[in-house]
């Protein structure tokens, strides 16, 4: 689902696909976005006379983000053009450096080890935007405004009858789970990623394919959305989640703390392209208090209501950017 790392060398093929068949290029998430007045913290900011294209990626997190930023920007008087829903990250990121997207969200941790091709995450996630930040505007003139506090990163989540089975809440504990019940189920790219299954299970001291840490008969490879369902109905004891997805709380999972901070940092930011935010700097201010807003809880839930509820992200950003005050 979130091809969050996705190596550069499949770029020009992805971005080829998105950008066949269309005169623009890339797709859309589609339907009325609406507009209002600014209110609150960004009453007053003014972009009239202005015209942006914003982007997003495909997963329901990144339309919504997407969706938001559409309607700050119509909302202060911005002409917008809607390029959500680009199918996957190489694509998007992609868009954004050739000039086609203006401004998207992305994530440090994407960013940082894909995109910046670099080895290890930082652990802090402050250091870890700071000098994502600074290596994107010195590489490619992209400038990243301050982050949310929402990490939309990996763990793994147990059901309610497991979590009360065993009474864990953190990844060290897998270890009190007998070895016969250590099963996983995980999608196949994350069994092989630097900073996937068996990192993880090394850092936490239960090697995967020893006897006494988890045999590989104990895997379960499903597609990402199957995960949490058959974590829930008890097929595995441990599935893999992203920690902001709305259906952790729908299917009463319990996402175990990450304890020694394996996985990388993925708190999201505005992105824009340098030249765009020179001449309106407005934007940074635009976009500052809601992104200061965007928690987990926040965001996991909006999530739920599109993949659970069944909503439209586009009216789902509405209702929750009036609830917050933010337009009216």
């Amino acid at each position: 689902m979130r091809l969050k790392r996705l190596t550069l060398a499949m770029t020009a093929a992805v971005v080829s696909i998105a950008l066949s068949g269309c005169s623009i290029g890339l797709g859309t998430a589609g339907g009325l976005t609406k507009s209002g007045t600014l209110a609150g913290p960004i009453e007053g900011v003014e972009l009239a006379d202005a015209s942006f294209s914003v982007g997003s990626k495909n997963f329901t997190e990144q339309i919504l983000l997407g969706k938001m930023a559409v309607i700050l920007l119509k909302s202060a008087g911005a002409e917008v053009k809607d390029l959500t829903n680009i199918p996957g990250s190489a694509a998007a990121r992609e868009a954004q450096l050739a000039g086609q997207v203006e401004l998207s969200w992305e994530y440090t941790g994407t960013a940082w080890l894909t995109y910046l091709n670099n080895a290890k995450p930082i652990p802090d996630e402050r250091k870890q935007y700071i000098a994502t930040r600074d290596a994107d505007l010195r590489e490619n003139n992209l400038v990243w405004l301050p982050p949310t506090p929402m990490n939309d990163t990996y763990t793994m989540a147990i059901s309610a009858e497991s979590a009360k089975k065993y009474g864990i809440t953190k990844l060290s504990e897998m270890s009190k789970v007998p070895p016969a019940e250590r099963t996983f189920c995980v999608e196949a790219e994350f069994t092989n990623r630097p900073d996937g299954l068996k990192g993880m299970l090394e850092t936490y001291g239960m090697p995967l394919g020893s006897p006494k840490g988890i045999p590989r008969s104990n895997l379960r490879t499903l597609q990402t959305g199957a995960i949490y369902d058959a974590t829930a109905r008890g097929r595995c004891t441990f599935g893999e989640v992203f920690t902001t997805d709305g259906r952790i709380e729908a299917l009463d999972l319990t996402a175990l703390e990450d304890d020694r901070s394996f996985f990388p940092k993925y708190n999201a930011s505005m992105v824009v392209r340098g030249e765009v935010l020179e001449k309106h700097p407005q934007i940074a201010e635009l976009f500052e208090p809601l992104s200061a807003a965007l928690t987990n809880e926040v965001i996991s839930g909006l999530n739920a209501e599109v993949d659970v509820e069944g909503r439209d992200p586009a009216e789902v950003a509405w209702d929750y950017l009036r609830q917050e005050g933010f337009v009216r």
